[in-house]
This record gives C-alpha cells, structure tokens and sequence, in this order.
C-alpha cells in the first residue's frame, strides 16, 4: 500500500506544503505542491501566534493543492530552538531522552519544564569515565511549538512527526544524494538562516542566525523609501551585484549588501568555528539553499568571503514527479518548497 505524507513549511509571509509517495524508498514520488500567503500577523519569524487562523488558512491549502493526506510533518527552525554538542554516558537512546532534563538545564535559555529535547548522537567513544555518546542536544520553547501543533489540529490535520528544519534539509541535500566529506548546508529563509554542518552525510553542528532575506528588503524599502512589495522585486532584480548603472539599481545593491555583508560575517565565523574546532575534519564545500540564497551575487560574495566553494543545492535528484507535475514550474519554485519537501522526506514517520 502506498504511503503519503505532507510536509507543512509555516514560514513568515506564506504556508508551503508538499506531498510524498513512500518517502521512505529509494525514489519517492512527489505527488503534489501548493501556498497559500499568510494573514499579517498570524505568524511571527515560523512560530504561529494565532492557530485559529493559520488553521482555517491550512483548510484553504489542502482545498487548493488537492492533498489527500492528512498526515503531515511540521518543522522547527527559529530563534526559539537551539542545538549544543553534548556527551552523556552511553546508553539506549531512550535512556538519553529521559536523562535530558538533569543535564541540559544549564544550556537552556528557559526553565527546563518550559522546553521540549531531544538528542541525536553523533558519535562514541571510551573515556576514563566509560563509554561516552556524543551528540547534539534539541531544544525547543515548548509554547513556540505547541501554537504550531494547535494551528495543524485546527485544521483537521494529524500532525504526526515535528522537526528541525536543518536535519531535514540535510538529509534532502547531503546525505540521500550521499556526498562524502564536511559540507556546511546553508538555508537562508526570510527571517532566519540556518548552517548544518554534515560530516559523510552525519549532522555535527548546527547554528540559527536570526537574519534572512526579508531584513534586506527592509533595507531596500527604507533606503528607497519605497513599499515592500517593490523593495522585494528590486531586491530580486539587482541583489548584492548589478550591471544596471541607474540610481536605483545601484542603491538597491548598497542596501542589500549592508545587511548581507553582516550574514556573510555569521556564516563565515560559524564555519571557521567548526572548522578550528573540529581540524581533522574542515568544512570544504558550502552548499546553499533557502529563497535568499538566490539573491543575485551571493554565491560569488560567500565564496570570496569564505574562501570555500560555495554552490546552489539541487533538491530533486532521487525523486520522481507526478505526471501532473510541471518541471519547469518546480525548477523555478524549487528555493521556495526546498523545506516542506525536506520535512516530508525526512519523515521518520514514513
């Protein structure tokens, strides 16, 4: 029997969904994708503040995308969820998961009560001490995902896996398509970019930096002192790099850069971080994904910037396309629906 799921993507201005067939095979099959933009103040930076409303709006989208399934898969990946190396005694997993609370206390911005954790191992080793499993402590603000999970119920929807948004994008861009070595995976939203460090296809590191592509409209809006509708649209014409010599242009491309040369810097320093941390293993390859990534010009300036290769990830190969699918339409969409997908892919659920 053929098993669907959808991965729900909430972000800042739309709500963007995709549905898989056997997502768990070699080859899944993408059945179908839709949006539907967001009412202003419904969402703020992926957490939802009003479930009702992002609820009826969810109804609105299975309508319009004609998703059959109600299973969905929701993702996590704001300010409000942090990731921390972490060793504990080895032990069955589960047994980790309950230990969470007594050892994670100190790293959280919030009462340990207030949080919901989880942990990924990465890797063991013998110490004095015994056996030692190192890996990644979870933690999320349990009041930002509940208003996710109430808005899904809402709907009528089972939510039934929630999250990290840089795990399930590095499982769609680095290790499904098994690239081998360190690649730092870099997802430039609108109001957050994430950076996963993956070692042979294995999360090591992840950082969130609250800064994306709709603080470089902002910038083009109040410098121009235009709408942000337009700002949006020069933004996306003339980006960090234009020949066009018009005022316009050239003072569209001062704007950005001021807000995107302090990305540069974040995602520069998080990277070296890992690299001078972790020197048996240096990043050698970034690879880039999210709407602002396509900014024009800002693969070229990460790349001078950090010195590494920098390149846009393609998120289909491996996956097979309904008939009533237009390819050209996905190539074109594929930076916006790159995180529903990776949430459905990534389903352990599946």
């Amino acid at each position: 029997m053929t098993k669907t799921i959808v991965g729900v993507d909430i972000g800042s201005t739309t709500i963007r969904a995709v549905e898989l067939a056997d997502p768990a095979k070699p080859r899944p099959t993408l059945l179908r994708y839709a949006e539907v933009p967001l009412t202003e103040s419904a969402v703020s930076r992926g957490e939802v503040l009003e479930p009702n409303t992002v609820g009826a709006l969810l109804k609105q989208l299975w309508s319009v995308g004609g998703f059959k399934s109600r299973r969905v898969v929701l993702g996590m990946g704001n300010q409000r969820v942090l990731a921390r190396d972490i060793s504990v005694p080895s032990a069955p997993r589960e047994r980790i998961r309950e230990s969470l609370p007594f050892v994670a206390q100190e790293m959280l911005p919030v009462p340990v009560q207030d949080a919901l954790l989880d942990f990924f191992p990465v890797s063991e080793s013998m110490t004095e001490a015994g056996p030692m499993t190192h890996g990644l402590l979870i933690a999320a603000v349990k009041e930002a995902v509940v208003g996710n999970v109430k808005a899904v119920q809402a709907a009528g929807l089972t939510p039934v896996e929630v999250d990290l948004i840089p795990f399930a994008l590095g499982r769609l861009m680095v290790t499904r398509p098994r690239l081998q070595g360190t690649v730092a995976l870099v997802d430039v939203g609108a109001s957050t970019t994430s950076v996963v460090t993956l070692l042979d296809g294995v999360p090591q590191f992840v950082r969130i930096i609250s800064a994306g592509g709709a603080d470089v409209t902002a910038a083009v809006a109040s410098q121009l002192s235009i709408p942000m509708d337009e700002a949006e649209r020069l933004k996306r014409l003339h980006g960090v790099a234009s020949a066009d010599p018009s005022p316009t242009a050239q003072a569209t491309v001062s704007a950005a850069r001021e807000i995107v040369s302090d990305l540069l810097v974040s995602i520069r320093n998080t990277v070296s971080y890992y690299s001078n941390t972790r020197p048996d293993h240096p990043v050698g390859a970034i690879l880039l994904t999210g709407g602002g990534s396509s900014l024009p010009g800002f693969v070229d300036a990460l790349t001078d910037f950090t010195r590494l290769p920098a390149s846009l990830g393609d998120p289909f190969p491996g996956l097979a396309l309904s008939r009533g699918l237009d390819a050209q339409k996905l190539r074109n969409d594929q930076a916006a629906i790159t995180v529903a997908l990776g949430l459905a892919l990534g389903s352990e659920a599946a």
